[in-house]
């Protein structure tokens, strides 16, 4: 299959540095919300792109759930292929694309695991069955010999813990925090002059950002 005569033109808005804020997640704000208010499907959904040690890289989509001062959480099971690579390699980049808005936002930074209670707090937000199947997929990307089983075992947990039941949570899930460390907005232009606003954050112990434009 051949696809290079397939081609958009992206027209839609631009990024100028004259009236950009000087924090980037401000912006990184108002992207998000601009995505919601756009009725963007999944407007959460990111790729998450890690590497453990054995060098290869890997990537999944995964939801953001809060955006804090320092960075983007997500949730998953801790005895996962992700969160093996972020063990044994703590830094990590997440990926934002809204086709509808012909935009893209890179978050890159340090993975920093969340405190129970955190976790504790978000899991029972989550919907009764969600928190069955949390307990399903144990461990996580590992064999298993069908669909039949995952049912199986859903069912004896559904039979365990009714709708009105609490569920408590598996030790072996819960959150992340990605610090980010630099912040890249892409917003699409005509004839792929693309615009590509970089933010990076001066030090640690500076909360000030760098900003440049990079070339598409």
């Amino acid at each position: 299959m051949d696809f290079s005569d397939q081609r958009v033109s992206y027209e839609k808005s631009m990024l100028d540095e004259s009236n950009l804020p000087t924090d980037a997640f401000v912006l990184l704000h108002q992207w998000i919300q601009t995505a919601i208010d756009k009725q963007v499907n999944e407007p959460y959904a990111m790729s998450l792109a890690t590497c453990g040690d054995d060098g290869m890289p890997s990537v999944r989509i995964v939801l953001m759930r809060e955006i804090t001062e320092n960075g983007l959480v997500f949730y998953t099971n801790y005895l996962s292929a992700k969160a093996q690579d972020m063990l044994e390699n703590p830094h990590a980049e997440v990926l934002f694309f809204w086709h509808e808005l012909e935009r893209q936002i890179r978050i890159r930074g340090t993975i920093k695991k969340l405190p129970e209670a955190q976790s504790d707090a978000y899991f029972h937000k989550r919907p009764h069955d969600s928190q069955l199947a949390a307990w399903v997929s144990q461990p996580q990307s590992g064999v298993v010999e069908s669909r039949d089983v995952m049912e199986q075992k859903f069912a004896e947990l559904k039979a365990e813990y009714p709708d009105d039941a609490v569920v408590p949570r598996p030790e072996f899930w819960g959150g992340y925090e990605l610090l980010a460390d630099e912040i890249e907005f892409w917003q699409g232009r005509a004839n792929r002059m693309h615009d590509r606003i970089v933010y990076q954050r001066q030090s640690a112990q500076d909360s000030g950002w760098h900003v440049e434009r990079r070339l598409p």
